[in-house]
């Protein structure tokens, strides 16, 4: 069956009857789920692998003791997860899940849009790290989920496409200001889409590639926006249409699309986007997945884990995709089998894996944390509460703020990870 002729009409009714990227509806025997994961994407810090663009810097409170004390070193006692653990922190103003959290330049984290208890979030919020609150500023113009959030190199924040309040896709974009703490209308894509990539391209653009339209099927569209002008236009089309993908930016200068759900199936494909061309080109194909997380290594390789696969399994397995040879390899499994959970590159090299839900629809506080060296998946710290359809962002000081998320009902809790000393 085709699991895009499932899609229902309104976002939150899609909540309620189906375990599901967003719209895209699964199997029957799915339907009684109460309540499913939603699309949107955990680990976008703002567009997936988005963690390379990070400029990592430490500040004078790096020579703190215990929980305060920072993961710099990335050879021993730092790598033993035993000694990571999470410590609550300022709840949201507002719970929501499938919100996008962006690390701005000055290292406050902004949160924006997602679903509340009763409706969507318009409204956005600032996370201090030095004062661990959360302050409310300026609210999008057109409440949204599911939609992108990408820093730009100016230091303001585009957010575009997604769900909006009235169920409809939307091709809207706004602009964040930190200065001012407003969000101001900016060129609108040319295809409304949802459950879409946005990545920042190393020459100040922003690709945004694929997701699902307005007729609820999976877009291969591309399109470029340009910060200077505050226009969209079209660039090459991908060769598979998908959403629920990840785009993770490589050294290179590339974009690595994999994954995602297509119009007839879950493609095993991936592709690469060539910024001075415009054109995609296939490359080595992978496990058929989406919901799963692709995080860029400090080794230029891209690590790619959990998610469902074409049998709508959620699953433990993982691979590397190594740009050199265009080719992916099976690397260490989970522990866990998990979709919907948030990947983090840690600043010692080694990837933070946290939340998410599996095929049982049992909602995980498990952390394990991946190795490249090794290849394999420990078990670290757990979250204080469970959660999936959360947001995990690396702060300059190299604690994991972990915000949001659904267990029972959209969630304001927050979460800090570090390591004790």
């Amino acid at each position: 069956m085709n699991p895009l002729t499932q899609f229902k009409k309104t976002p939150i009714l899609a909540l309620l009857i189906a375990l599901t990227l967003g719209c895209f509806g699964l199997s029957p025997q799915a339907r009684a789920v109460d309540p499913p994961p939603d699309g949107g994407y955990p680990n976008q810090n703002t567009a997936e692998g988005e963690d390379a663009l990070f400029s990592l810097t430490t500040g004078a409170d790096n020579t703190a003791m215990g929980f305060d004390a920072l993961d710099s070193n990335p050879t021993g006692s730092d790598n033993d997860p035993a000694s990571w653990s999470w410590r609550r922190t300022d709840s949201l103003n507002t719970a929501r899940f499938a919100h996008t959290a962006t690390l701005l330049q000055n290292g406050m984290v902004l949160v924006a849009g997602g679903i509340g208890e009763t409706d969507f979030a318009g409204r956005a919020e600032l996370y201090d790290p030095a004062s661990r609150t959360w302050t409310d500023t300026g609210s999008l113009n057109t409440a949204r989920e599911q939609h992108t959030a990408t820093l730009l190199q100016n230091g303001m924040v585009l957010v575009a496409g997604g769900f909006d309040s009235h169920s409809h896709v939307s091709g809207s974009a706004e602009l964040y200001d930190p200065a001012s703490g407003t969000w101001t209308a900016t060129g609108s894509l040319n295809t409304a889409r949802y459950s879409h990539t946005a990545t920042l391209l190393q020459n100040g653009m922003v690709l945004v590639a694929g997701g699902a339209g307005t007729n609820f099927l999976a877009l291969a569209s591309a399109e470029l926006y340009d910060p200077a002008s505050g226009t969209w236009r079209a660039t090459g089309r991908l060769n598979t249409a998908r959403a629920g993908h990840t785009a993770t930016l490589l050294q290179n200068g590339r974009v690595l699309v994999a994954g995602g759900i297509g119009q007839t199936d879950v493609p095993a494909s991936a592709e690469l986007y060539d910024p001075a061309s415009g054109i995609w080109t296939a490359t080595g194909s992978l496990i058929g997945r989406y919901e799963h997380t692709a995080t860029l290594l400090q080794n230029g390789r891209v690590l790619v884990a959990g998610g469902i696969d074409s049998n709508f399994i959620i699953f433990a397995s993982a691979e590397l995709y190594d740009p050199a040879s265009g080719t992916w390899t099976a690397t260490g499994s989970l522990n866990t089998a998990r979709a919907e959970h948030t990947a983090t590159l840690l600043q010692n090299g080694m990837v933070l894996v946290a939340g998410g839900i599996d095929s049982n629809f049992i909602i995980f506080a498990s952390a394990e944390l991946y190795d490249p060296a090794s290849g394999t998946w420990t078990a670290t710290g757990s979250l204080n509460t469970a959660r999936y359809s959360h947001t995990a962002t690396l702060l300059q000081n190299g604690r994991v703020l972990v915000a949001g998320g659904f267990n029972g009902g959209a969630l304001a809790s927050a979460e800090l990870g570090g390591r004790h000393r």
